[in-house]
């Protein structure tokens, strides 16, 4: 059996590879949607640092800031204000579309796998990564 490193490093590539190509029809990257959830999720409007400080464990600074920047030329968010996001109206109204067939992607790649099983897979590797925290010396 490979140890669980192996099998977090595959799925998490296999996972972008799918998303990337779900969301290449509408000039996405899986990067830019989860910085489109972050503009959304964050009323009235985002900041440069909650999109940073969210999507932190995703991607360094300078790709997180290249994917605002392709979320701003794609017309999805505009900047009310100087660091503030939000998303346009068509923004909002493409990503109603673009979730529709994220959900269609998930439920395929869970395929097999029971509501059980996905609680208890996360709740693992939640429990890891906190006791491996745990023990990294700041």
């Amino acid at each position: 059996m490979k140890p669980i490193g192996h099998w977090l490093n595959r799925t998490d590539k296999a996972l972008t590879r799918a998303m990337n190509g779900v969301l290449s029809e509408f000039g996405l990257t899986r990067l830019d949607w989860q910085v489109l959830h972050v503009i959304r999720d964050t009323a009235p409007e985002a900041t440069d640092s909650d999109v940073l400080t969210a999507l932190a464990a995703h991607a360094d600074v300078l790709t997180l800031r290249a994917a605002v920047d392709a979320v701003l030329t794609g017309g999805w968010a505009t900047r009310p204000a100087p660091q503030r996001l939000a998303l346009t109206p068509d923004g909002h109204r493409r990503l109603a579309s673009v979730t529709a067939r994220v959900d269609t992607f998930r439920g395929l790649s869970m395929t097999g796998i029971s509501p059980d099983e996905y609680r208890t897979a996360v709740h693992v590797l939640e429990r890891m990564t906190h006791n491996a925290e745990a023990a990294t010396p700041a």
